[in-house]
């Protein structure tokens, strides 16, 4: 017997639970496809300073546009709130200096792949959310997948340990400001007031950075790439956006890992669109990654 398509036995509750994870699930995987996108638009002549810079612009232009359409974040998260802002301006600070120091293709599943794993160890003893071994598995294998395309030799031949280093030092911001982030957006009572408000603040902060290192011809040479400013910034907002309305939903290790399918995305579109060459690491790296997806919903 069978009530709405599903098994009379099954508890209501059980079928909603199981109904949210696997939209939560989907959901972060879109988000990571639009991660991928806009980190292949950004390629606009600009160098990576002026990049970030741009994006930024843009997604406070979005965030001011759409913040009185959704719910002001609680006053209980907003020091969450700044700590993710000033958090997340020393992760790009840091993302870009390692990037002077080594390759993208070396550098950004470093910083990216190992986050993952350091949030699902701290998120235990600081937020108590326990993972059955399997999901810790799943991460585990998602997050080695990322960081096996980092040994792929870059431009540069091996990478240099002050790129190493701060890799690192960007993979400890990336996991503090998920946790942060998680914390935050859970107590908001809004996590689209939530993004929108940290979206600015942290703005705020990379402007004033920009401006002190670089003066006001920094914000007048992004002005001609403008249009693909404009559809990178939505995707990288929207991409985020979704991360944060999913750490109200499942467990913040979880999210974390599934948001690094960003790098295998970003695989498929260099092989695909661009036709760029792939090989046995790059091929092992995928693997690893798609089995930790698939383990995921097992």
């Amino acid at each position: 017997m069978t009530l709405n398509g599903h098994d009379a036995h099954v508890p209501a509750r059980t079928i909603q639970e199981n109904e949210v994870e696997t939209a939560v699930f989907l959901a972060i995987l879109v988000a990571g496809f639009m991660h991928a996108g806009w980190n292949a638009l950004i390629k606009v002549g600009l160098d990576r300073f002026s990049s970030l810079l741009l994006i930024v612009l843009v997604q406070m232009a979005l965030s001011l546009i759409l913040l009185p359409f959704f719910a002001f974040p609680v006053m209980a998260s907003w020091p969450w709130i700044l700590a993710s802002a000033i958090i997340h301006t020393a992760y790009k600070l840091s993302l870009i200096s390692a990037y002077e120091h080594g390759d993208l293709s070396q550098v950004y599943p470093l910083a990216r792949g190992s986050a993952p794993l350091i949030v699902a160890l701290a998120s235990v003893p600081l937020l108590g959310e326990s993972l059955p071994p399997s999901k810790m598995l799943a991460i585990a294998s998602i997050g080695l997948g990322v960081c096996l395309m980092s040994l792929r030799g870059g431009v540069n031949g091996r990478m240099p340990a002050k790129a190493f280093g701060l890799a690192l030092v960007t993979a400890g911001c990336t996991a503090s400001y998920t946790l942060v982030d998680g914390v935050g957006a859970r107590l908001s009572e809004s996590a689209s007031g939530f993004i929108l408000v940290t979206t600015l603040i942290d703005g705020v902060f990379t402007c004033a950075y920009s401006l002190a290192k670089r003066g006001p011809k920094a914000f007048i040479k992004v002005v001609p790439a403008w249009r693909s400013g404009v559809i990178a910034g939505t995707m990288s907002l929207a991409s985020y956006w979704i991360a944060i309305w999913a750490f109200t939903k499942a467990p913040i290790a979880l999210v974390a890992a599934l948001r690094e399918t960003s790098v295998l995305m970003a695989l498929l579109i260099a092989v695909i669109f661009l036709k760029e060459r792939t090989g046995p690491s790059r091929i092992a790296a995928a693997s690893l990654i798609t089995g930790g997806v698939v383990l995921m919903r097992l």
